[in-house]
């Protein structure tokens, strides 16, 4: 072969990887911001909770422990119906799905607003649980229509950005609701953000419906080359993506590193979502009661937290590796609440502990749910990633009612972030230990 053939191929090569990334950067920006905008509405009705309880309590007779049934039992509904949604999205498409979910979701969401007795606060828990669950597993299986596996790790960091986002509004969003609309036409402020937080989830609803496409191929704003390139893309994926073998769901359950990554995600999602609602009141507790300075503080870990996630996201991708990049971020996440606990009033100290810790707890995130569907075979991946996301949620059924108890029974929440940091590295030491020997990538 001549020096000069060489380069022509090199070139070749070149342009077709400049093309397929410029085909990859349409498909994120058209689908990626809508996807992000509807999970950070979707997360703001699951954590609002956290600060409506602030100015709840001062008008009605709800207790830290209701607060914490509360917002653990969201989680029951949730782990339930989050199978059955998204095998019925395999057949009915994620047009449909996402207008069933985000339309029923947002009526319910803001029909808190006019909750009055603990039954009615655990009911329409429930029902937002229901309604909502379905979600996040239909958005993943959904991407992975769209985007191979060596692309997956930064698109699901970027996605999963809005985990971070949603806090980092909500912070700021929820303490002025609740302070400037205190009042106004005779509703509370609590009730104010349960309606202004619920109503956009029924909008995006409807706009999914029209503006997604429930696979490549009815992609009008795609060419027939892009739609060739991208199914050749698909075709050529990495080999050693998929280390199961399984034929389908039932073969699926049989396999025991399912139920170990289950662990994993139990551990993780009970520590995240007990942070999540507590921050708020932690905050409040160090002795800072304006409910705006409040929001603000609150949005800080989770700012720290979509800057590493993106970060952390790219560098796993690089390195074609998730298992020890997981286990490190866990680990940052109990490093900083131990920074915490150590502060002894120092707000400062305090607050750049719990900087630290959204490092760690926002970046695990996207890192595990990408090692799900790497681990997954295609006939499993819609059964597998709702049935880990499913049952994960034992943790955030259970953990937040428990650290409630705790801070009730000794006065000193302390001890709840002595569990949330036991948490984490549990849930760190399981995966390293459930995908040892798995695929290269997948370590």
């Amino acid at each position: 072969m001549t020096a000069e053939t060489t380069h022509v191929l090199i070139a070749a090569s070149d342009g077709e990887q400049d093309g397929i990334g410029r085909l990859f950067a349409k498909i994120g920006w058209r689908l990626l911001p809508f996807l992000m905008l509807c999970y950070v509405v979707a997360f703001l009705d699951r954590i609002n909770i956290g600060f409506a309880q602030l100015q709840m309590k001062q008008t009605l007779p709800f207790s830290d422990a209701t607060y914490g049934i509360g917002a653990g039992i969201f989680f029951l509904g949730y782990m339930v119906f989050e199978v059955p949604s998204n095998l019925l999205l395999e057949r009915i498409g994620v047009r449909k799905t996402m207008l069933r979910i985000m339309f029923a979701w947002g009526v319910v969401a803001a029909a808190m607003a006019f909750v009055q007795t603990p039954l009615q606060f655990y009911v329409a828990r429930v029902l937002l649980g229901v309604f909502e669950a379905g979600f996040l597993p239909g958005v993943i299986l959904y991407l992975t229509y769209w985007y191979p596996s060596a692309k997956r790790g930064q698109v699901m960091a970027t996605f999963m950005a809005a985990t971070a986002i949603a806090p980092l509004l909500a912070g700021p969003l929820c303490g002025a609701t609740l302070k400037y609309l205190d009042g106004f036409n005779g509703l509370h402020g609590w009730q104010w953000l349960f309606i202004s937080q619920g109503i956009p989830a029924c909008l995006l609803g409807i706009a999914a419906y029209f503006y997604l496409q429930d696979k490549p191929a009815d992609a009008s704003w795609l060419t027939a080359a892009e739609k060739s390139a991208l199914r050749l893309q698909h075709e050529q994926d990495h080999p050693d993506v998929e280390t199961a073998s399984h034929s389908g769901f039932w073969q699926m359950t049989k396999d025991p590193k399912i139920y170990g990554l289950i662990l994993v995600d139990i551990f993780l999602l009970g520590a995240n979502y007990t942070m999540v609602f507590s921050i708020p009141s932690m905050i409040k507790g160090w002795g800072i009661s304006d409910l705006f300075q409040v929001g603000l503080l609150s949005s800080l870990p989770h700012l720290a937290g979509v800057i590493g996630t993106v970060l952390v996201g790219r560098h796993s991708d690089r390195h074609r590796e998730r298992r020890w990049h997981y286990a490190s971020c866990v680990a940052v996440a109990a490093l900083g609440l131990l920074l915490m606990t150590l502060a002894q009033g120092n707000i400062v100290f305090a607050v750049l502990g719990l900087t630290i810790a959204g490092v760690g707890f926002v970046s695990a995130v996207p890192l595990f749910v990408t090692t799900c569907t790497e681990y997954l075979s295609k006939a499993s991946i819609a059964g597998g990633v709702a049935l880990i996301a499913g049952l994960a949620n034992l943790g955030p059924v259970a953990a937040p009612p428990v650290t409630g108890f705790m801070t009730a029974a000794t006065g000193n929440p302390v001890y709840s972030l002595y569990l949330i940091m036991a948490l984490y590295l549990l849930s760190g030491t399981a995966l390293l230990v459930t995908l040892r020997g798995a695929s290269p990538r997948c370590r």
